[in-house]
């Protein structure tokens, strides 16, 4: 993903979830894909997938049992 895709996806995150500090980095090595953080935390990656001309992205975020409250 070029910078101007991953601006795009970031704004879109912001907007979406109501929070500023959301940002996408590239990935080093990968072009398919970016990094999302919120602040320092890394929290997912977002994958981009173009089928039939079609461009769509998934996200991806794993939580840990024990980062749940109790």
């Amino acid at each position: 993903m070029d910078r101007k895709e991953i601006t795009r996806l970031e704004t879109y995150l912001r907007t979406k979830f109501q929070l500023p500090s959301i940002e996408v980095r590239q990935r080093p090595q990968k072009d398919d894909s970016g990094e999302v953080y919120i602040g320092d935390e890394f929290i997912g990656v977002i994958f981009r997938d173009e089928d039939e001309g079609e461009i769509s992205y998934a996200f991806n975020m794993a939580i840990l049992d024990f980062d749940l409250p109790e």
